[in-house]
């Protein structure tokens, strides 16, 4: 505690410097990931494909990114949003694709045989009932960008990293620990978050699952 009172206001703005990194990736994740998810729902043959190739890109090193990167936009959290954005990808459109492609086909059939389009069909039907892969897919990909942001401090991104980093370089347990510490509980928090959330759109899930019954 000696350490958290001696440093409280760095410990501060270290973790608002993570939250910033982990909202604006999260964020900018959500919008790429929700189009891309709805273009290849609406082009079915492109989905094993494009899957493939986010897996991939999910493979490659993230300081190789960084590298990649670094000319074009340079140090800094510019660059950190970026890579976390593109990692995110490929848990967010698997997750997102599984829960809108593995519903129960006779559901899709009754509401089709009741005169509904396919946009009709992906709001009131398909989105509905994919609530728990949905919110399994942001919750991860939030506590993933959490634990990746700490990678942005080797590029003067900011954030919790900072104080891992330097307590590495330092051999200091202490920043070890509340670096890792904080960066835990920011993520169970974000993951208690997001399950109250789920929590609050699942009512509506059964209301119109038992609507379509």
């Amino acid at each position: 505690m000696a350490y958290v009172l001696s440093h409280r206001e760095e410990l501060f703005r270290l973790v608002l410097e993570h939250l910033q990194l982990t909202l604006l990736a999260l964020g900018f994740a959500l919008v790429f990931g929700i189009g891309l998810t709805l273009l290849l729902w609406r082009f079915p043959r492109l989905q094993q494909v494009s899957v493939y190739l986010l897996s991939v890109l999910y493979a490659v090193p993230s300081f190789a990114l960084f590298a990649l990167l670094i000319p074009l936009t340079g140090l800094g959290q510019t660059t950190t949003v970026i890579v976390l954005t593109l990692y995110a990808q490929y848990i967010l459109v698997r997750s997102f694709l599984s829960g809108l492609t593995e519903i129960d086909p006779a559901l899709l059939e009754a509401g089709r045989g009741m005169g509904m389009t396919e946009g009709q069909l992906l709001v009131t039907v398909q989105l509905p009932l994919a609530v728990p892969a949905l919110f399994a897919g942001i919750k991860l990909a939030a506590t993933s960008i959490i634990a990746m942001a700490t990678i942005g401090a080797t590029i003067n991104a900011g954030g919790l990293g900072t104080l891992l980093f330097d307590g590495l370089r330092t051999a200091s347990l202490t920043k070890l620990i509340w670096g890792i510490g904080l960066t835990v509980s920011l993520s169970g928090l974000f993951s208690l978050l997001i399950d109250f959330l789920e929590d609050l759109a699942t009512p509506k899930q059964s209301s119109l699952s038992e609507k379509e019954n």
